[in-house]
């Protein structure tokens, strides 16, 4: 647990400075560890999405279309990005 400052400031102008007590200290590492949690889970589900588009996409491409086409049917606008995407590279 690393101390940090807490500052307030008033409608006045004023401000006030305070360490953090220990319990709200835990509370930002805790919150930093949940946001740090939810952002992998979103981007575990977007690379997830992605991969099953790119693997529609690659069937419609299977029976006879073309990338363009199956892109333009399925509403994709740049298949590189979603082909970045499925493979996790952010």
């Amino acid at each position: 647990m690393e101390p940090y400052t807490i500052t307030t400031s008033y409608p006045d102008g004023r401000t006030e400075q305070r360490l953090a007590t220990p319990e709200e200290v835990a509370q930002r590492e805790a919150d930093i560890a949940n946001a740090e949690k939810e952002e992998a889970e979103r981007q575990a589900a977007e690379q997830e999405a992605a991969q099953t588009l790119l693997s529609g996409l690659t069937k419609l491409i299977e029976l006879g279309l073309s990338e363009k086409e199956a892109a333009a049917v399925s509403g994709v606008h740049n298949l590189n990005t979603l082909k970045t995407t499925a493979q996790g590279v952010n």
